[in-house]
């Protein structure tokens, strides 16, 4: 019995140095000073080197079927790479890789993990102009207005997520003389993470560095209108991470996309997308009964106070819009509601300011507007503003130029519209259009602005302007919204909680408690001491 006892215990030492070898050699990459990667700022010679893959288990791989689908440059309309059509088959081996790392990444201490994923950022940020050039050529978002920022706050991200790493931590609970009680919280397992194209790498970001540091591993689905610099940022971040923890598939959504909601070894779902798919997604993961964090679009108000300075509004609306990124944003200001003792004089210095903004090529310095992502989505504002102009006694100002460089002419444009005298009940008012238009409604009451302000399926962002602050408080108390500002509309930030009401989505993102709360399981630990 003895000698029996002695060959377990020695196996179990010799398993236990195998597994402290193994995570020792995952760790080394940690340690690394530099990445592999070296900087390619030719965008289009990187689209290509990029093009036609996933990556999984740190590894470029096409999918299996051989199929690719065209990813275009909304500013030309010209083919710069291809992304791989992902299937079932593809997201079962994303999955997998997923799977046999996360144990391993997930016991690794906590303070490491944080290394690593604070390491990726300062990667990310020696890359910072490599992925704007190339958000800026796949998406078609000015690089100095839009790309640059969002490559910029990447970074920034991971190293906010990498140094909280420390807070993952339990509390005890003294409930009896007689016991030790007390909680720890661990990963939840495979987290899928579905981005959207018009923020890829801020929103990829806010979903993967959180999940990372609390110890899950990660299968990405990016957008198939921008899989391109989404896949770029995944392969720099392999450069630190054990391979497996962090893979992407590209395809479409019933294609692949589905498949990684359905899989049964998918713990959590994080998403941002259209309300329509979101709940597709709900359902799909209440038949498995596992969490989901949801951000699915907006109708944002915009409530300028008589008392408020006009010239601040008026910069603050083009902010608000996202005009720069031709109003594709889930926070767009698309109902902005001025007091009617100032509403012709903000329109005036609204539409002068918006004329000067600079439409063309968006790797062009100069440019302040870019180009609209996808055929589909002109066709869907154009839809809109046709509506609009069709409606009697609605009044509409269309601002700035389409650019006149022939080199642009099949590029995919469409002029910020300014719609005022439109009833409140119309399409353009209560429906996301997530393009540069936005209705402008005069308000005289300020319970009855904010009742008409209210009045939305959504309720993500909502901004007030205003010198008063009693009535400012009011208003963001009032204001059925996940995120209300004052005399600001800032993008989203590290450290800033950002979610939505109604039907803008359910959860946060962004923080320390978003982090604990949706990437971290909570166990209880209860030990009798008698």
């Amino acid at each position: 019995t003895q000698s029996t006892g002695g060959a377990q215990e020695m196996l179990r030492f010799i398993k236990r140095a195998h597994r402290v070898n193994y995570i020792q050699k995952k760790r080394v990459l940690f340690r690394r000073s530099k990445t592999t990667l070296s900087l390619n700022l030719d965008p289009h010679s990187l689209a290509k080197e990029l093009s036609g893959n996933h990556l999984i288990n740190g590894i470029f791989t096409p999918s299996k079927s051989g199929k690719t689908f065209a990813v275009s440059n909304p500013a030309t309309g010209q083919v710069i790479g291809a992304g791989a059509r992902g299937l079932e088959e593809d997201v079962n081996s994303a999955v997998d890789a997923a799977v046999s790392s996360q144990k391993i990444w997930g016991e690794t201490a906590v303070r490491k993990r944080g290394s690593a994923v604070y390491e990726c950022g300062r990667i990310l940020k020696d890359h910072t102009e490599e992925l704007a050039k190339l958000v800026a050529l796949e998406t078609g978002k000015a690089i100095r207005t839009e790309s640059r920022i969002e490559s910029s706050l990447l970074a920034d991200v991971f190293t906010f997520f990498g140094g909280l790493a420390p807070e993952i931590k339990g509390e005890t609970y003294p409930w009896s003389l007689d016991s030790v009680t007390y909680t720890v919280r661990q990963p939840v397992g495979v987290v899928g993470a579905i981005i959207p194209w018009n923020a890829p790498l801020l929103l990829l970001a806010l979903k993967i560095a959180p999940a990372l540091v609390c110890g899950n591993s990660v299968v990405v689905k990016s957008a198939e209108e921008a899989p391109l610099c989404v896949l770029r940022t995944v392969q720099l971040l392999n450069e630190v991470l054990p391979h497996g923890v962090l893979n992407i598939v590209s395809g479409f959504g019933e294609e692949c996309g589905e498949a990684l909601v359905k899989h049964p070894k998918i713990s959590k779902i994080t998403f941002t997308g259209s309300v329509e798919t979101g709940r597709k997604i709900y359902t799909a993961a209440a038949e498995k009964l596992i969490p989901v964090t949801l951000e699915m679009g907006g109708k944002s108000p915009m409530i300028i106070m008589k008392d408020a300075e006009i010239t601040k509004a008026v910069d603050g609306a083009i902010a608000s819009m996202r005009f720069t990124r031709q109003g594709q944003s889930c926070t767009a200001a698309s109902r902005i509601f001025v007091h009617e003792d100032i509403f012709t004089k903000f329109i005036n210095e609204f539409k002068e300011k918006i004329n000067k903004l600079k439409m063309g090529d968006p790797l062009d310095e100069e440019t302040d507007i870019g180009a609209v992502i996808s055929q589909q989505q002109l066709s869907k504002i154009q839809h809109y503003v046709q509506l609009g102009k069709n409606t009697p006694g609605v009044n509409y100002h269309e601002c700035s130029q389409i650019p006149s460089n022939p080199k642009l002419k099949n590029g995919l444009w469409t002029r910020p519209v300014l719609f005022t005298d439109v009833d409140e009940t119309h399409p353009i008012v209560q429906e996301e259009i997530f393009g540069p238009v936005t209705a402008i409604l005069k308000w005289k009451d300020f319970d009855d602005v904010i009742k008409r302000a209210n009045n939305s399926s959504f309720g993500l962002s909502a901004s007030v302007w205003t010198n008063d602050l009693k009535l400012a408080l009011l208003a963001t108390k009032q204001l059925e919204a996940g995120i209300v500002q004052v005399n600001q509309n800032a993008l989203v930030q590290p450290n800033l909680p950002v979610g939505g009401h109604k039907t803008s989505g359910l959860g946060r993102e962004g923080s320390l408690e978003n982090m604990l709360e949706h990437f971290t399981k909570l166990k209880t630990v209860s030990i009798n001491m008698k």
